[in-house]
């Protein structure tokens, strides 16, 4: 058994909590994983993700961290703020991924929050191109290690080994040992890195359940390939894991429209039901497109009434008041 090392951002499980309202209102056994509490800074699965990840950096004497992601990255904002509680420099690469967006978008919620960690802010001016944007991390790598730095690059792109993913592989032993019995789990799915890890960990433990992945970046058929492309990366990291067969694959893409980061009918739809019934917050780019999942497959009949169902909340709170035109509009309030 390959052991990795982690920095231990998340101690605790997080706590499992019934959503009684919406439970009724739905006719399932609607429970919620709280990964939104996860680590510090609004918290969030990037928390488990980056435990394995700045646990490496650590291992191998970096001072500083290099990462990419959109304009308002919860990763991005994670590390910045896990590096600043380790002591260690951040270079931050926003990518220009979500058009159309107004000043408050740039330059609010995540975006403060990367200044106020102390992070170098740099930009890249592709949204939808991980490979270069990883190699523009990597020349910026040299450049800091010319400098005398030790940097160490957390990557996007298919391809590395995913050592984020295996934050989610013990989050589904977690999640077992607080309450086994779910017949749907809906997480979000979009590097994949929390998908594939969840369904990685619940498979080598026999879970039963299907865990349901609701696209934020990409539509189904791209997803499906990219989620069974980081399945096998995360078995070639440990001998040990346990192959997941492709028909496990359950992707659900009603709620991506108009696209990544952007807001639509769906999204809108379930932040306000979840709002009004539940008083819990979801963020427009991850929470509320996995939420728009369940009354949806619930009115189709691919979850059958009275089943028990898991939402795992991964947090992206930070984000919400940058989308505060466009939720203002969609509210009809001035």
């Amino acid at each position: 058994m390959i052991e990795y090392p982690q920095a231990g951002f998340v101690p605790n499980p997080t706590p499992i909590e019934r959503l009684d309202r919406l439970s009724d209102a739905l006719g399932v056994d609607l429970w919620v994983k709280r990964d939104d509490l996860a680590g510090p800074s609004f918290g969030g699965n990037k928390a488990r993700q980056l435990d394995f990840y700045l646990g490496a950096a650590l291992a191998q004497e970096c001072d500083t961290i290099l990462i990419t992601g959109a304009v308002q990255s919860n990763f991005v904002r994670t590390a910045a703020a896990l590096a600043a509680k380790l002591g260690m420099r951040t270079i931050v690469q926003l990518e220009a991924r979500v058009p159309g967006q107004d000043e408050l978008y740039r330059s609010s919620g995540n975006v403060l929050l990367n200044q106020l960690f102390g992070a170098k802010v740099i930009h890249y001016p592709e949204g939808e191109d991980e490979a270069g944007a990883d190699a523009a991390l990597r020349a910026r790598a040299e450049e800091e290690r010319a400098k005398g730095f030790r940097p160490y690059v957390i990557p996007l792109a298919l391809g590395n080994p995913p050592l984020g993913a295996l934050g989610y592989v013990e989050a589904a032993k977690e999640i077992i040992d607080q309450k086994s019995d779910f017949d749907v789990v809906a997480v979000a799915s979009g590097s994949g890195l929390t998908h594939a890890g969840l369904m990685t960990g619940f498979h080598a433990r026999g879970f039963a359940g299907r865990v349901v992945g609701s696209c934020v970046r990409r539509d189904a058929g791209q997803q499906r390939v990219r989620i069974r492309t980081v399945l096998d990366d995360i078995e070639a990291l440990n001998p040990a894991i346990k192959h997941v067969p492709s028909e496990l694959i359950s992707i659900w893409d009603g709620a991506l429209d108009p696209g990544y980061g952007q807001i639509g009918p769906a999204a809108f739809s379930a932040m306000t039901m979840m709002g009004q019934y539940e008083g819990l917050v979801l963020d427009p780019v991850y929470t509320a497109k996995v939420f728009a999942a369940i009354p949806a497959l619930v009115g189709s009949g691919e979850i059958a009434k009275g089943s028990r169902v898991l939402f795992v909340h991964t947090g992206g709170l930070a984000s919400f008041f940058a989308y505060q035109t466009d939720l203002k509009r969609m509210l009809g309030v001035d």
